[in-house]
């Protein structure tokens, strides 16, 4: 049997908290304009849905993002590394001098802290993920060189 707690013993947080101007924020589904990613980070068609990041003292945020077939992030890493949630297609992540990883839906990868990495979709199949990330002093990700054509094929799977 579950014991609830005394609704009364939390009342003074949450009264303080609302005093603080804590509240839940809810961001509807529509609410914000899809963006295209940027030529300087992606490589191909990709859209950036549903953009979130948490207000201080938290540090997560992130967005939903969509890569059509053949279109890929740069080399990049992220400071306290980076969880992605693939919710659609599929899709390929590679560490610096690994080994391609395929990813499907219901996949979730987590890339650590400093790893040089990208992702995105596969040439023929797009690919849609959840991606988060935690900011250190205000910054999530360092991008680096775009990844060439001569590596995205490569890294193929056969």
């Amino acid at each position: 049997m579950f014991k609830t707690a005394d609704a009364s013993a939390n009342q003074p947080d949450q009264e303080a908290q609302t005093r603080e101007g804590r509240t839940i924020t809810v961001i509807h589904a529509g609410s914000q304009s899809s963006t295209h990613g940027s030529a300087d980070h992606f490589t191909g068609s990709v859209q950036v849905d549903s953009r979130f990041q948490a207000e201080a003292p938290a540090r997560s945020g992130g967005a939903i993002v969509t890569f059509e077939p053949g279109a890929r992030t740069a080399w990049h890493t992220h400071p306290l590394g980076q969880t992605l949630i693939v919710t659609s297609g599929i899709g390929l992540v590679q560490q610096w001098g690994g080994p391609i990883q395929v990813i499907k839906p219901g996949d979730i990868v987590w890339i650590p802290p400093g790893v040089k990495h990208w992702h995105g979709a596969t040439r023929t199949t797009s690919m849609t993920h959840i991606a988060i990330a935690e900011a250190l002093n205000g910054k999530s990700v360092d991008w680096m060189e775009l990844v060439t054509d001569a590596q995205y094929l490569a890294s193929q799977p056969e």
